[in-house]
């Protein structure tokens, strides 16, 4: 008998789906994955999930998650070897300030002409007061909240990732070894390498977009 397999709707690159599946593959889930392009989303991701945002997690009981971090609540909830829900409340908090304080700065320097009159010079030195203090706390242990790698861990270095490469040259400069060396370690991990493989594109029923058109 063939076992239904929680559906993953996911593009590569986005910090909030490569959280997503990090926890999946931690816990060891089986699932479908489904690469998307954001820009060319299926309609059968827009029907589960009308916002057209990733991650889009739509479990065997026909249940939806569309948020990051409750995709990665479920996923550890339902096992969770390393224990990164250990010092839950920490971690959340953390993350909730990466994700409502920081992020909004990381997008307007990021894709400052997205946004009007963004100054991305300013909004990179308003996000580096984040990445200060991730600094400061990696001095005192390995990971941000303690000494071995929790959820904030997982939750947040995709963002910091993307921060670097926004002008990796910038950033290699700055004054963090401990948080440039935090990061190093978890970019090259073999989960982070396992969960950045390439999959092919997944467009339903409709016809996929050319080989050149592809966000790799």
């Amino acid at each position: 008998m063939n076992t239904v397999r929680p559906i993953l709707y996911s593009f590569r690159r986005c910090p909030y789906a490569m959280r997503a599946r990090l926890a999946l593959d931690v816990s060891g889930i089986q699932l479908e994955h489904r690469e998307i392009l954001l820009r060319d989303k299926p309609q059968a991701m827009l029907d589960a999930s009308p916002k057209g945002t990733v991650p889009v997690l739509v479990l065997d009981d026909g249940r939806v998650i569309d948020e990051s971090l409750d995709v990665m609540r479920w996923a550890l909830d339902a096992h969770d070897p390393e224990t990164w829900l250990a010092g839950l409340d920490a971690s959340l908090d953390l993350i909730a300030t990466c994700d409502g304080e920081f992020k909004p700065h990381l997008d307007r320097y990021k894709y400052a002409t997205r946004y009007d009159d963004a100054d991305p010079l300013e909004h990179r030195a308003a996000a580096s007061v984040f990445l200060t203090r991730l600094d400061a706390r990696l001095t005192r242990h390995r990971g941000l909240t303690e000494a071995t790698d929790r959820l904030a861990d997982f939750a947040i270095y995709p963002f910091v990732r993307q921060f670097a490469n926004t002008d990796r040259d910038w950033f290699d400069r700055q004054d963090w070894p401990a948080l440039k060396a935090w990061l190093a370690r978890h970019l090259e991990s073999a989960r982070f390498v396992r969960v950045m493989e390439k999959h092919p594109l997944w467009c339903g029923s409709g016809e996929c977009p050319s080989e050149r058109d592809r966000p790799w």
